[in-house]
C-alpha cells in the first residue's frame, strides 16, 4: 500500500513510518505546505500559492501530478487533478520582460487574460502605453507593486526581466575550519539559480550562513536588514569569521551607527522610523548600487518595508526565515515582492541529522488560588489576558522550574516589564528589555554564552537572532497572545546543537480555565505542525517531584 491519502478538499496525508514517506515528502514538498506534523500522519494542503511556488522552481502540472499519482494510496480526485493543472496554467501567461526599444514591459502569451488584467482598477495606474496587443509598458518602479497587484487577482506574472549585478565587491567564504552543510549549500543553490526568493530553515540551523554563501555566489556590494542591533552585530561578527571581509567593509546603519559600506546591515526599526510623515532614511536603499539585498526573519518584515520592496524588483533578493508563517496574513506580498520560496527543510529532518538539538516541549498549567480566579472573572475582557499572564501562582512555578535547572543555561521569557523585573529580583538576574542598552544587551549575553550568569530574564527583544548556544532550557511565562511566530523564535533559542549532544527544554508556564490557556494552545500549532509534541504536567507535580524529568 502506498504512503499517501489524497483528498477532494486538497489536503494530503501522508504516513510517516511507510518505506515510501521519505520518497514522498521530497515529491511533494516543492509544491505542497506542510500544516500539520504530528506523529504518525503529517497533514499537506495544495494552495494556489503552493503551486505557484512550485511553477516559479521550475516545475510542471505533470510532475505534481505525477507526484500524486504515484504515492496516493487510492485513486486521486479528478477535480483536483483538473484544478492543479488549471492554477498551475494561469503562472505565466503574463510575464514582465525587458523590451529593447521600451524598458519594462508586461507580455501576454494569452490577450483575453491580458484584456483582463487591463480593465482592472489595481492594474490601470501601474501600466503605460500599448506597444501592440499582447504587450503594454510598466514603468520600471512599478515592477514590484504590479506583480502584487497582478497575485492578487489570480494571474501571477513570470518575472524574467532579470537583475542588475550592482556594484562589484569581492566577498569569498573561509571555510579552512568550516564547512556549508549540504542542505545550506541547497539553500544557496536553489536561491542563486531562481534569483530572489525565501530560504525556510529552522532556528539554529545556520541562516546567517546561507546568507554569506549568497554573498559570496553574488560577489557585490549588499544591504541587509534585520531585526534589531544586536542581531546586526551578531551578523558582522559571523561575516568576518566566515568570509574574506574585514570589519572595516562592513558597516552598521542603526539608530546609534550610521555607516555605509560595501556591505551595510540595517535594523528594520531604523528604516520604518517617520519625521513629520516622511521615511527619513530611504536614502540607503540609494546610497549604494546594491546586487543583493538579504531580509532577515522575513515573516517579520515591517508593512512599510514591503513598500520599499516594491521599489527594488531589479536587484537580487534573498529572505531568510523559520516560518513563512505571517500573523497578518501577508505571505502572498512575500512571494510577490521578495520572491517564491526556493528551499525548505522541516525542523525534525535537521534535528535528525544532529544539526540543531531535540527539544523537549513542556507546557505546565498552572492552579490560579481562589482570590486571583475571582479578581480574574471580574478584570475586564480586554485586561485578561495581563492579570492571568502575570499572577503570583505562575512567578512561584516559574521559580521553582529554576531551581530544578540549577546549574543549566536558562533564560526566562516574558512580555510584560513589571513581571520580568519582579522575577529577575527574585532569581538574582539581570533583565534584558526594551531600555537596556545595545552595549549592555551585549555585555550580558556575552557573559551569558561564558557561563558567568547562569539564568537571564529577556522580553521580546531577544525573540528574534540572538545566537545563544549554550542556552539549554527556556521558560516562558507569558507571551504575545497568540503568535505562532513568537512560539518558534522562543524555543529556537535553545534549539542551538549542545557540545554534549544535551536535550534543549522548552517550558510554556499557563494558567488554568483562563485566555492564558486558549493563546497557549494557538501559539503551539506551528511547532505542533512540526512535529514537536507538547508534554502537559500539572505544576503541582514540580512542587512534589512526581513529574517524569520535569
Amino acid at each position: 500500500m502506498s504512503c499517501l491519502i489524497v483528498q477532494s478538499d486538497k489536503t494530503l496525508l501522508l504516513e510517516v513510518d511507510h518505506e515510501q514517506a521519505e520518497d514522498c515528502r521530497r515529491a511533494i514538498a516543492p509544491f505542497a505546505e506542510l500544516e500539520r506534523a504530528p506523529e504518525h500522519i503529517h497533514t499537506y494542503r495544495v494552495t494556489p500559492l503552493g503551486l505557484w511556488n512550485a511553477r516559479a522552481a521550475g516545475h510542471d502540472a505533470e510532475q505534481v501530478v505525477d507526484a500524486l499519482v504515484n504515492f496516493s494510496r487510492y485513486p486521486v480526485p479528478q477535480s483536483l487533478l483538473v484544478d492543479v493543472a488549471e492554477t498551475m496554467s494561469r503562472y505565466g501567461r503574463l510575464s514582465l520582460v525587458k523590451h529593447p526599444a521600451h524598458g519594462l514591459v508586461l507580455q501576454a502569451t494569452d490577450l483575453p487574460v491580458l484584456e483582463e488584467v487591463l480593465r482592472s482598477k489595481r492594474i490601470k495606474p501601474l501600466v503605460g502605453a500599448r506597444i501592440d496587443p499582447d504587450t503594454v509598458v510598466v514603468h520600471p518602479s512599478e515592477r514590484g507593486q504590479i506583480k502584487q497587484a497582478l497575485l492578487r487577482l489570480g494571474w501571477p506574472a513570470e518575472d524574467l526581466a532579470g537583475y542588475v549585478d550592482g556594484e562589484a565587491h569581492p566577498i569569498e567564504l573561509r571555510q579552512d575550519d568550516w564547512h556549508l552543510r549540504p542542505y545550506q549549500e541547497q539553500a544557496i543553490s536553489g536561491f542563486w539559480h531562481g534569483g530572489s526568493g525565501v530560504v525556510v530553515l529552522p532556528c539554529g540551523a545556520g541562516k546567517t550562513l546561507v546568507g554569506a554563501g549568497a554573498m559570496a555566489q553574488a560577489r557585490s556590494t549588499t544591504l541587509i536588514l534585520v531585526t534589531n542591533t544586536v542581531s546586526a552585530r551578531q551578523w558582522k561578527s559571523e561575516l568576518v569569521r566566515r568570509t574574506s571581509l574585514t570589519e572595516e567593509e562592513i558597516g552598521e546603519y542603526s539608530g546609534t551607527r550610521k555607516e555605509i559600506r560595501p556591505v551595510t546591515i540595517a535594523t528594520y526599526q531604523v528604516l520604518t522610523t517617520r519625521r513629520k510623515g516622511v521615511y527619513a532614511h530611504l536614502e540607503l536603499f540609494d546610497s549604494r548600487d546594491w546586487g543583493l539585498i538579504i531580509y532577515d526573519e522575513v515573516h517579520l518584515l515591517p508593512a512599510p518595508v514591503f513598500k520599499f520592496t516594491a521599489d527594488l524588483q531589479a536587484r537580487r533578493r534573498l529572505g531568510l526565515t523559520a516560518t513563512l508563517v505571517r500573523e497578518d496574513g501577508r505571505e502572498s506580498d512575500v512571494f510577490s515582492l521578495i520572491g517564491p520560496k526556493r528551499f525548505d527543510a522541516p525542523w525534525k529532518e535537521i534535528e535528525a541529522q544532529g544539526y540543531i538539538a531535540p527539544a523537549d516541549c513542556v507546557e505546565v498549567r498552572v492552579d490560579l488560588t481562589d482570590s486571583e480566579r475571582l479578581a480574574y472573572a471580574m478584570a475586564e475582557p480586554e485586561d485578561r489576558y495581563r492579570f492571568c499572564a502575570t499572577t503570583d501562582s505562575k512567578r512561584r512555578v516559574t521559580e521553582t522550574l529554576v531551581r530544578r535547572h540549577m546549574g543549566e543555561q536558562t533564560l526566562v521569557i516574558g512580555q510584560y516589564i513589571d513581571q520580568l523585573d519582579e522575577l529577575g529580583e527574585r532569581l538574582n538576574a539581570p533583565v534584558i528589555k526594551g531600555e537596556t542598552t545595545n552595549t549592555q544587551r551585549e555585555k550580558l549575553f556575552n557573559a551569558f554564552r561564558a557561563g558567568e550568569v547562569p539564568v537571564l530574564v529577556v522580553s521580546k527583544v531577544a525573540n528574534f537572532s540572538i545566537d545563544l548556544p549554550e542556552a539549554t532550557v527556556a521558560i516562558q511565562v507569558s507571551g504575545t497572545f497568540g503568535s505562532r511566530q513568537e512560539e518558534a523564535q522562543r524555543l529556537g533559542r535553545v534549539l542551538r546543537p549542545k557540545a554534549d549532544g544535551h536535550e534543549a527544554r522548552f517550558y510554556s508556564v499557563v494558567a488554568r480555565d483562563t485566555v492564558d490557556q486558549d493563546f497557549a494552545a494557538h501559539r503551539q500549532r506551528f511547532l505542533a505542525e512540526q512535529g514537536y509534541a507538547y508534554r502537559i504536567v500539572d505544576a503541582s507535580e514540580l512542587v512534589t517531584g512526581d513529574a517524569e524529568d520535569a
